[in-house]
């Protein structure tokens, strides 16, 4: 089958990109059925985003006492009063 450039808009930003022939081999190739909906530097973005990376917000920490050694930590999630909070050490060490 022959492939020909393509036209696209990407679908975050709006801007409009080529679908290569090439790429578009690849995605036959590959068994991809879908085109891609974001361009080339989107795409980058919503990698980093989905990896960590510099895209990804940063988690708000919650300062703590552990609930079995009373040790001050902090956690990435907001404690309710009505459950325990414990330190990495003694969540591990209650985990096993």
């Amino acid at each position: 089958m022959a492939f020909q450039d393509k036209t696209l808009k990407c679908k975050d930003c709006g801007a409009e990109f080529v679908f290569t022939a090439g790429e578009q081999e690849f995605y036959a190739e590959k068994g991809f059925e879908n085109e891609p909906a974001r361009c080339r530097s989107c795409r980058e973005a919503k990698r980093r985003q989905r990896e960590g990376g510099e895209a990804a917000p940063q988690r708000e920490m919650h300062e703590v006492v552990c609930a079995q050694c009373g040790v001050t930590t902090q956690v990435p999630f907001k404690p309710r009063n009505d459950r325990p909070v414990y330190c990495r050490d003694c969540f591990n060490s209650r985990r096993q």
